[in-house]
């Protein structure tokens, strides 16, 4: 896929560019849809103590809010490369609100898990974000570009922490009582989900170049029904599969955190249903600057060392994401333990924002489904991490350095991510014609795939 209109500056001012639209409409939808997957985090000690949940439970429906994902972002990442990430936001976003403001009506274990698996699929609209920003930015400015608009969407991991303890309050103070009040809280979220799906359909195109029904129509892109071709093709590249696993050592540990820590602290560290909304969310306001940061420092090791600077870089953020966690698990006086989940947060976001500085480079034919496959990888980890903290033989500090453990031995995987050197060299003269400049060669990359 051709597409000649690409930008090559992030000019956040910027509201009239379809790039630049693109990219703000994509990291808003994606920061309500964290808001609607994780607002029933923050609320858990209420909602456990509501319905009587027991920890297994508990972590039962932890884990069916990342699941139901897995099969959601492989499903839009090959919609994506058939219908375009306009109208696949839009479907995702309207149909995503009806379980969100549904889980009002859940009345014990069964229709509360029930619906709290249904709201996991929004949980897909990460991988539409990525693949919007990768065809609407150029090679120099991508990774910058994909892990600005994941990050501040991310963000309302974190904020949703914050605010929905206060949202609940607030509702409380109207005298509704808690029965209504963490209901009427999912509603709100859930109705701005709606409208900003029907905003996205208007305010946004596939493409800088149009949209796909007008590209095919015109013969500047390929038929869709190439799509299920690409599809195993990157099914095929094992390239693919270690970035799946490397996300899910950094996205999936994201996720499992955004849902256990409010549960943490009000346990160990005996805060109040606030207060350990507030320092839950703490962790994931830092994607407000964490993972562009990732993005941003990939864009400059390929300038330096191209796209084999960027694996390098994934594989360290990686590696200190484990040792980080590893020391987070063994903080017991709680200031210690805010600065250890802020410095596990730091590495966790910045390895999520330069694993999908690598992801367009992969397979530009294909990138739906390899954004799809690889955000799978998120998700699948999530579960799998899922299962620690179910487990009544262990308790949530030793299931976090279990995990620790297990992440630092998974950025030796980066090792299996390689270029040849005709992708290099693709990917440094699509720089050069975009800028009209001629870079510094680099020295010569591995050869691979």
């Amino acid at each position: 896929m051709n597409i000649r209109h690409k930008a090559t500056q992030l000019k956040l001012v910027d509201f009239h560019s379809a790039p630049m639209r693109a990219f703000h409409m994509t990291w808003l939808a994606f920061f309500l849809c964290f808001f609607g997957w994780f607002g029933l985090a923050p609320l858990m000690p209420i909602i456990r103590a509501e319905l009587h949940l027991t920890r297994q439970q508990v972590g039962n429906t932890v884990i069916a809010s990342v699941a139901i994902t897995i099969l959601v972002r492989l499903l839009v990442g090959w919609l994506c490369d058939r219908i375009g990430p306009r109208r696949c936001y839009t479907w995702l976003l309207i149909l995503g609100s009806l379980p969100v403001m549904g889980v009002g009506l859940a009345h014990d274990y069964t229709s509360f898990l029930m619906f709290r698996l249904g709201i996991g699929a929004i949980g897909a609209s990460f991988v539409i974000t990525q693949y919007h920003t990768s065809v609407m930015f150029a090679p120099n400015v991508v990774g910058t570009a994909n892990a600005t608009a994941a990050g501040w969407g991310n963000l309302g991991g974190g904020v949703t922490q914050i605010a929905m303890p206060l949202v609940f309050t607030a509702f409380m103070r109207f005298g509704l009582g808690s029965w209504w009040s963490w209901r009427l809280a999912m509603m709100a979220a859930g109705g701005a989900l709606l409208v900003t799906g029907i905003a996205y359909y208007f305010l946004t195109k596939d493409t800088p170049d149009g949209d796909f029904e007008e590209l095919r129509a015109s013969g500047a892109m390929e038929h869709s029904s190439r799509a299920s071709g690409a599809f195993a093709e990157a099914c095929r590249d094992p390239r693919v599969w270690a970035l799946a696993l490397l996300y899910g050592a950094s996205f999936g540990i994201e996720l499992t955190i955004d849902n256990i820590a409010a549960l943490y602290f009000t346990d160990n560290f005996h805060l109040s249903l606030t207060t350990a909304g507030v320092v839950a969310g703490s962790f994931g306001t830092m994607n407000l600057f964490a993972r562009a940061l990732g993005g941003i420092v990939s864009d400059r090791c390929n300038r330096r060392w191209g796209l084999r600077g960027r694996v390098w870089l994934l594989g360290c953020t990686i590696c200190a994401e484990g040792l980080a966690m590893t020391l987070f698990s063994q903080m017991h006086w709680l200031p210690l333990a805010i600065g250890a989940m802020m410095l596990t947060g730091l590495f966790v976001k910045m390895s999520n924002g330069a694993n999908y500085a690598v992801v367009p480079f992969v397979n530009q034919r294909a990138l739906g489904a390899v954004a799809g496959i690889v955000g799978a990888g998120g998700n699948l980890g999530a579960v799998l991490a899922g299962f620690l903290f179910k487990t009544p033989s262990l308790t949530y500090a030793q299931g976090l350095l279990i995990l620790g453990v297990v992440i630092t031995g998974c950025s030796a995987v980066a090792f299996a991510v390689r270029f040849s050197e005709h992708d290099e060299m693709a990917a440094r003269r699509e720089i050069e014609s975009r800028l009209g400049v001629r870079l510094t060669p680099v020295s010569a990359p591995a050869r691979g795939d």
